[in-house]
C-alpha cells in the first residue's frame, strides 16, 4: 500500500513538473519573440525543447523525428505567427493582447491536445498542423520560389497523413499513402501560390488567414472520413462520407464565391 501511495505521489509530481515546463516553454517562446523580434530564436527554443529526439540511439533518431514532426510544425508555425504580430507596429497595444491569446493557444496545445492518443485527438492534431502549418507558410512565403512553397505543403501533408495512419494498427501502406497525400497538398499549394486569397481577423489587419489553409483542412477531413470508412467496411460507404463531403464543398463554395469579394490577395 505504501508503495502504491509513493508511485501515485511520484506520478502526480511528474505531471505537475511536466505541465510547469510546458507552460514555461510557451512563455519563453513568446517573450523571446516579443523582446528580440527574432523568429529564429523562438524556433531555436522550440527545437531545443525537442532534445529527447536525440536521447536515444542514432538509428531511432529518424523515427523519433517523424513522430514529433506534427508538434514541431504546430510549434514553429505559432512562433512564425507570433513574429508576424510583433512586426505590426500599427496595432499598438493590441500586440500584447494577440500574443497573449497565441500563448494561451500554445499552452492548450501542449497540455491538452498534443499528449492525447485517442484517435479523435490524433485526427485533430493532424488538422491543426495542416491549418497552422499552411497558414504560417503562406503568410511568409509571398516572395519565395514556388518550389519551396510546394515542398513545404508536401511536408505538411505527408506529416499529417502519417500521423493519422500510424494509429491504424492494420495499415501496412502508411508511407506510400502519406507520400500520396503529401502530393495532393503540394498540388493545392501550387495552385494557391498563384491564386492566394486571405481574410482579415479580429483585432488585426496584419495577420491574415489564407484561404488555402481552410481548403486544405476541409480536403483532409473528407480524405480521413473516406479512409476510415474503407478501413471499417472494405469500401467507402456513401452514408459515411456524404455529410462531410457536402459540408466541405459548401464551405469551399462560400469561400470562393462569396468571401473572395472581401478577401485580400497576398
Amino acid at each position: 500500500m505504501e508503495l502504491l501511495k509513493f508511485v501515485r505521489r511520484r506520478s502526480f509530481l511528474s505531471e505537475v513538473v511536466y505541465n510547469v515546463l510546458n507552460v514555461a516553454l510557451a512563455v519563453a517562446v513568446v517573450l523571446t519573440v516579443y523582446y528580440t523580434e527574432s523568429v529564429w530564436l523562438g524556433i531555436l527554443i522550440v527545437l531545443i525543447s525537442k532534445w529527447r529526439i536525440l536521447s536515444v540511439r542514432p538509428r531511432y533518431w529518424l523515427a523519433n523525428f517523424l513522430s514529433n514532426l506534427v508538434d514541431i510544425i504546430v510549434s514553429v508555425s505559432l512562433v512564425v505567427l507570433m513574429h508576424v504580430i510583433t512586426r505590426a507596429p500599427e496595432m499598438g497595444n493590441q500586440i500584447v493582447t494577440l500574443l497573449g491569446f497565441m500563448t494561451l493557444l500554445y499552452i492548450v496545445w501542449l497540455l491538452f491536445i498534443k499528449p492525447r492518443s485517442k484517435r479523435s485527438y490524433v485526427v485533430a492534431q493532424a488538422g491543426i498542423a495542416t491549418l497552422l502549418g499552411s497558414w504560417a507558410l503562406f503568410t511568409v512565403s509571398y516572395n519565395w520560389p514556388v518550389s519551396v512553397v510546394v515542398l513545404g505543403m508536401w511536408v505538411i501533408g505527408f506529416t499529417a497523413a502519417r500521423h493519422v495512419l500510424s494509429h491504424y494498427d492494420d495499415e501496412t501502406h502508411t508511407t506510400i499513402l502519406s507520400l500520396i497525400w503529401g502530393l495532393i497538398l503540394a498540388e493545392i499549394g501550387w495552385v494557391a501560390y498563384h491564386w492566394t486569397i486571405a481574410y482579415s481577423l479580429p483585432l488585426t489587419t496584419s495577420l491574415l488567414m489564407p484561404q488555402v489553409s481552410i481548403i486544405a483542412v476541409l480536403v483532409g477531413f473528407v480524405g480521413f472520413k473516406s479512409y476510415d470508412s474503407f478501413v471499417h467496411h472494405q469500401k467507402i460507404r456513401m452514408t459515411d462520407v456524404i455529410l462531410p463531403l457536402l459540408f466541405s464543398v459548401s464551405v469551399a463554395l462560400v469561400l470562393v464565391l462569396v468571401f473572395n469579394r472581401v478577401g485580400t490577395a497576398i
